[in-house]
């Protein structure tokens, strides 16, 4: 057990101060910068800004980014794990500065999140989003409770962001599939622009046009009401997925989500993955009772998120989504375009 002593409380007197922004203002949602594609020969940072990482998996994840041609720079704290806490990756104030060290170099072209797990909560209003601000944009990746980074880098920097399988994480050890989508998008992103599933269908049937956005459904109800939240996903094609939430704790973060206003003006839904979280069949009905009433298309099982096997979802670009057809598409690539090296 942590021993709370002088120096601890001395310690913590000196740590970061959260740096809390306006609040952003109500309206629909905008297209976002897009940071450039990945080239052979980029500089990649691994960061960890949740939960401890397994070193293991963390080699094989970073073997696999080297096999594409990138450099990899494992952030310092990576490793760490938190004196008191053991469901954090390290300390907040380490985490962070992994993190804004990492954005703030000129020599990393992406941050690549380890792993999901939680922790990004405590740690996203440590980061000095004035600093971060004023560098270029970069590619930022990763899923689950990461969705409050990509929320901060939306409505802070004005970036969009993939939400994609992490560095660390078995899907992207272990499904070829979720490795080559990943690997299509950073490098190739005019090839990923269609995305469907074999399991993509329509829930509630049509068409619809608007900015993606969104993630892990459960982070996305623990941001309402904190520094700097949206006041909602209007305009928004809204990407939801969630894991080991059974029903009735989906049809409560939904109701949340519906209740707090999170969904008013929304043009749309397309639902991922719901792994651990009990029959298809009872999901699908959840889904159908809470979101059905907004009178929108919904997609469901788009393929992204904590499944099996999962898509690379560009956040932040606008997209079309057909939900008869089973498809989302993006109206330009995930990435901006960028010239290829002339060789020397």
């Amino acid at each position: 057990m942590p021993q709370h002593t002088p120096e601890h409380a001395a310690e913590q007197a000196r740590a970061p101060q959260p740096r809390h922004p306006a609040p952003p203002q109500a309206g629909p949602l905008r297209a976002l910068t897009r940071p450039p594609q990945l080239l052979p020969g980029d500089r990649v940072a691994v960061v960890a800004p949740s939960s401890p990482v397994e070193p293991e998996r963390l080699t094989a994840g970073c073997a696999v980014l080297r096999s594409w041609g990138l450099e990899v720079e494992v952030a310092p704290h990576v490793l760490d794990g938190h004196p008191g806490l053991g469901h954090l990756a390290g300390r907040d104030a380490d985490r962070a500065a992994d993190l804004q060290n990492a954005w703030l170099d000129p020599a990393v072209s992406a941050v690549i999140c380890a792993r999901g797990g939680y922790g990004v909560h405590r740690m996203v209003d440590l980061l000095d989003w004035e600093a971060l601000r004023a560098v270029p944009p970069k590619v930022l990746v990763g899923y689950s409770d990461v969705s409050s980074l990509h929320e901060a880098f939306a409505q802070r920097l004005g970036v969009s962001t993939l939400y994609g399988p992490m560095a660390s994480a078995a899907t992207f050890l272990t499904d070829g599939p979720t490795a080559e989508h990943l690997r299509r998008t950073l490098f190739q992103p005019a090839t990923t622009t269609v995305l469907t599933s074999a399991t993509a269908g329509p829930l509630v049937p049509g068409r619809a046009r608007g900015i993606t956005a969104g993630g892990c459904a459960s982070v996305l109800a623990a941001e309402r009401g904190t520094p700097g939240a949206r006041p909602s996903f209007a305009g928004a094609v809204l990407v939801l997925e969630d894991v080991n939430e059974q029903p009735y704790q989906l049809d409560r973060i939904l109701t949340q989500l519906l209740r707090s206003g999170a969904l008013d003006g929304v043009a749309g839904v397309a639902l991922g993955s719901w792994e651990g979280c009990g029959r298809p069949d009872r999901v699908r009905e959840v889904m159908l009772d809470r979101l059905g009433p907004l009178g929108v298309p919904v997609l469901w099982e788009l393929g992204f998120g904590h499944g099996p096997s999962s898509l690379t979802v560009p956040l932040g670009v606008p997209a079309l989504l057909d939900a008869d057809a089973g498809a989302l598409t993006l109206e330009v690539p995930a990435l901006a375009e960028r010239p290829h090296r002339v060789p020397r």
